[in-house]
């Protein structure tokens, strides 16, 4: 994988990924803020930004207006905010790269944030909010984060509350993007078909005038957990959602390898321990799978599942077991080989695309130093033991750090606390 970083005089940063055997390019900006740098006052104003830059520019005027010129030359586009960063991205047939970077960068440093169009993107975020409410198979990841950071900004939903979205007003975008949107905070990534000097002499031409700023800080994470913990979203609904895990490892730290490959084994496809056990020879679920989180302070493993709800415990209890038997038991060569061809298997299908290129490398820009290609990646992967995972599990499938978050009609949480033990 080729890739060359150019950063400009004012800081901003540009990822430039020629791709062959593809015809499509895409072209992401990011910048490094979401939901946890925000006060309490501005609780989802980095999500609501990213609603406003599709509502018009000088140039381009309406969402209209922004919508079609992209849908004409059949481009895919949006944005996402997570927790530390929001992205807007864009992916065209290769001829109309130039077009496509043109709308996003006009989209980043021209929106107008009219008052009026401020007070109808409210109604619908309020309605996104709710339709989240109304998904627990998706809120039970937001359940399980805000009982680990219960006490950190890091722990509160990205879309934020109805009251802070109803009460924001034109100048607290300007204020917040005065600080967050500067170049020493943006990365750019072009990746797939396109011609790089042509590309590169744009970009900086477009943002070389751009200010660089000093963000705020945000609010690290002190890790002081000492005893299980269960948080309970009462709710009436047609099964039980649960996310059971524990704290991890930070986003670079050198054990990351390691865990990934114990979440696939645990639970991260069909031949995973989880699946079979909870699924296959059980039927106490449809849906089971664990995955990892790390963000530049923290990081957490967690296994969710849709349960009946009287058998809650049960399958509870199960995912325990499982949790104490890799933590434990060595596990075999081959399983732990297994999990490896697993996961560069699926790096290298997903690679295959041009979006998907430009997000791994933008991701690694924005939060780390050293930009890995997938090489570099997958020979950390070959490194990892069975000694490793051994002791990775033992580290952080402990029982004093595990957190279950349920979404069900379920009220006696000290019934289920008592469940976390091994």
């Amino acid at each position: 994988m080729n890739y060359k970083k150019t950063t400009l005089k004012n800081g901003l940063r540009i990822i430039t990924a020629p791709m062959t055997g593809t015809q499509t390019a895409t072209v992401i900006v990011m910048t490094g803020v979401g939901s946890r740098y925000e006060t309490e006052a501005e609780a989802g104003l980095s999500h609501f930004i990213e609603h406003m830059m599709f509502k018009g520019t000088e140039k381009r005027p309406t969402t209209l207006v922004i919508a079609e010129e992209l849908d004409a030359i059949g481009g895919e586009f949006n944005a996402f905010t997570s927790k530390d960063a929001t992205a807007y991205y864009a992916k065209v047939d290769a001829q109309h790269i130039e077009t496509a970077m043109d709308v996003l960068v006009d989209m980043y440093l021209h929106s107008k944030f009219e008052e009026a169009e401020i007070k109808k993107e409210k109604g619908a975020i309020i309605q996104e909010l709710k339709m989240y409410q109304d998904m627990p198979a998706r809120r039970i990841g937001d359940v399980f984060e805000s009982l680990l950071y219960q006490n950190n900004h890091l722990g509160r939903e990205i879309v934020g509350y109805k009251k802070t979205v109803e009460n924001f007003k034109r100048q607290d975008f300007v204020d917040y993007m005065e600080k967050f949107y500067v170049a020493n905070n943006t990365v750019i990534c072009v990746a797939g078909k396109f011609q790089e000097k042509t590309i590169l002499k744009k970009l900086e031409g477009y943002f070389s005038q751009m200010k660089k700023g000093k963000k705020r800080e945000m609010e690290k994470i002190v890790e002081t957990q000492k005893a299980p913990a269960v948080r309970i979203e009462y709710k009436k609904t047609d099964q039980t959602h649960l996310a059971l895990g524990n704290r991890a490892y930070r986003a670079d730290h050198k054990n990351r390898f390691a865990l990934s490959l114990l979440s696939i084994i645990l639970g991260g496809n069909m031949s995973s321990r989880l699946f079979i056990e909870v699924r296959e020879r059980r039927g106490l679920a449809y849906r089971i799978k664990s995955n990892t989180e790390t963000y530049d302070d923290c990081g957490y493993f967690v296994t969710q599942a849709g349960v009946d709800h009287g058998k809650l415990e049960m399958a509870v209890g199960v995912i325990l077991e499982e949790y104490r038997k890799i933590a434990t038991q060595r596990i075999e060569e081959k399983e732990l080989q297994k999990a490896k061809d697993f996961l560069k298997g699926s790096a290298v299908m997903h690679l295959e695309s041009s979006d998907e290129v430009a997000m791994f490398f933008i991701e690694q820009t924005l939060g780390k130093k050293k930009i890995l290609t997938l090489e570099e990646l997958f020979a950390k992967i070959d490194r990892v033991t069975t000694k490793d995972i051994l002791r990775v599990a033992g580290e952080v499938l402990k029982e004093e750090t595990l957190n279950l978050a349920i979404i069900g009609p379920h009220k006696n949480e000290a019934k289920l606390k008592a469940l976390l033990k091994y």
